[in-house]
């Protein structure tokens, strides 16, 4: 494990922040991003923490004024491989596309055994290049579900983006799980 204390972080301007939204969706996929910015951003912080039209405004800041990488790993490859192997699979693809002048940073508590990437619980809170990819996987997760809401419309993701809120759980039961749902998870 690469753990660090937070007293420990040097900043520097090689800091590549990355992040992961959809990670426990019920359906659709997860997104793992990684951001280099180049300039500073006022108001970043965990894309959570954000209502979504500040979400987009900080997007738009962030896509002009960074490099950065999104990955997406679809349903069925979260359940063929797994969760914990498409996002060691995803921060080796991030490792490899930014040159080994870079320092990583991913928010949590473990690296997938890809040496060279430290961890950091709350980064996307604390740390404005991992808020930056919070923000990019955030919202790119988002308007994949609102744009797949339209063929599936009955399970509303457009409201839950997938997540296991009470009603997308009625609706799973209602209807059924469709194409999009990871089989890999169950419900409880």
């Amino acid at each position: 494990m690469n753990l660090f204390a937070e007293n420990e972080i040097i900043i520097s301007k090689n800091l590549i922040g990355i992040d992961e939204a959809g990670r426990g969706a019920l359906a659709g996929p997860m997104l793992l991003s990684a951001c280099k910015l180049h300039k500073d951003i006022t108001w970043l912080c965990d894309s959570k923490k954000l209502n979504e039209k500040k979400r987009e405004e900080l997007y738009t800041q962030i896509i002009k004024n960074s490099s950065y990488l999104i990955l997406s790993f679809s349903s069925d490859q979260i359940d063929t491989l797994g969760l914990s192997t498409c996002l060691k699979k995803g921060l080796s693809i991030i490792k490899q596309h930014f040159n080994k002048d870079n320092d990583f940073l991913y928010d949590g508590n473990t690296n997938y055994g890809i040496s060279g990437i430290r961890t950091l619980i709350k980064a996307d809170s604390k740390i404005p290049q991992v808020s930056a990819a919070s923000i990019l996987a955030k919202v790119n997760k988002d308007r994949i579900m609102n744009f797949l809401a339209k063929e599936f419309p009955q399970y509303h993701f457009e409201k839950n983006k997938a997540y296991g809120t009470k009603m997308h759980k009625e609706l799973i039961t209602k209807f059924g799980p469709c194409k999009l749902h990871r089989k890999s998870f169950k419900l409880v």
